[in-house]
C-alpha cells in the first residue's frame, strides 16, 4: 500500500513538473519569442497594419470602410455585413457573405440595382459610364464584406466623378489612382488592386495643397 501511494505521489509530481514546464515553454517563452520576432521584423503588420493621417490612426489597410462621402472613391458593397443583435451594449459589426447562389433572384436583382446606381453616380456632364464597363467588384460584396481593396477598373470608373466633384483635372486624379495601384503579390498571386483608404487619404492630401 505504501509503495502504491509513493508511486502515485511520484507520478503526480512528475505530471505537475511537466505541466509547469510546458506552461512556461508554450504559454510564456514561445509567445514572447514570436511577439519579439514579429515586432522586430514586421512591426507594422504585427500592430494591425495601421494607417495614419494627420498624426492619428484612421484605419487598417486590411479592413474596408463604408463611411466615405460622395467626393471620394467608394469601396466594394458590404451586403454581407450583419448587425449585432445579441449583445446590444456594444455596436459590433459582424462580417460575412450573403451566401446567395449566383442564380438567386434576390442577388440578381441586387446586382442589377447596384449596377444602375454605379452608372448613375459615376456619370458626369462630360462622361457617361458604359454599363458594360462596370466590374464585378463594383456590384458584389466580398466574402467578409470588409474587403479594403477594389480593382483598378472600378477605381478608374470613379475618376471622372471624383475629379468633377473636387474640381480637379481628370488626368491628375487618374495619376493618383495609378500611383496607388498594387500589382499581383510576388508577381503572380491574386489580382492588381487599389487600397481605397490609402487612395482617399492621398486624395485628401492633394486637395489640401490646392
Amino acid at each position: 500500500m505504501n509503495n502504491s501511494v509513493k508511486n502515485t505521489a511520484r507520478l503526480l509530481g512528475a505530471g505537475l513538473r511537466a505541466l509547469l514546464a510546458l506552461t512556461l515553454a508554450t504559454g510564456v517563452l514561445y509567445p514572447l519569442a514570436v511577439t519579439g520576432i514579429a515586432q522586430g521584423l514586421f512591426p507594422g503588420k504585427a500592430n494591425g497594419s495601421e494607417i495614419t493621417s494627420d498624426g492619428r490612426v484612421v484605419g487598417s489597410s486590411l479592413i474596408g470602410r463604408q463611411d466615405y462621402g460622395p467626393d471620394y472613391f467608394q469601396p466594394r458593397p458590404a451586403n454581407g455585413l450583419g448587425e449585432n443583435s445579441l449583445n446590444t451594449r456594444y455596436k459590433l459589426i459582424l462580417s460575412g457573405a450573403t451566401n446567395l447562389s449566383a442564380d438567386n433572384e434576390k442577388l440578381v436583382a441586387a446586382v442589377r440595382a447596384a449596377k444602375a446606381e454605379v452608372v448613375k453616380e459615376n456619370s458626369t456632364a462630360g462622361h457617361r459610364v458604359n454599363p458594360a464597363d462596370v466590374p464585378a467588384d463594383a456590384v458584389t460584396s466580398s466574402g467578409s464584406g470588409l474587403d479594403p481593396d477594389i480593382s483598378p477598373q472600378y477605381a478608374g470608373l470613379q475618376v471622372h466623378r471624383v475629379a468633377e466633384r473636387n474640381h480637379l483635372p481628370v488626368a491628375r486624379v487618374q495619376r493618383l489612382v495609378d500611383r496607388h495601384t498594387e500589382g499581383r503579390t510576388l508577381g503572380f498571386m491574386g489580382e492588381p488592386r487599389v487600397n481605397v483608404l490609402e487612395l482617399n487619404i492621398a486624395l485628401k492630401g492633394l486637395l489640401a495643397k490646392e
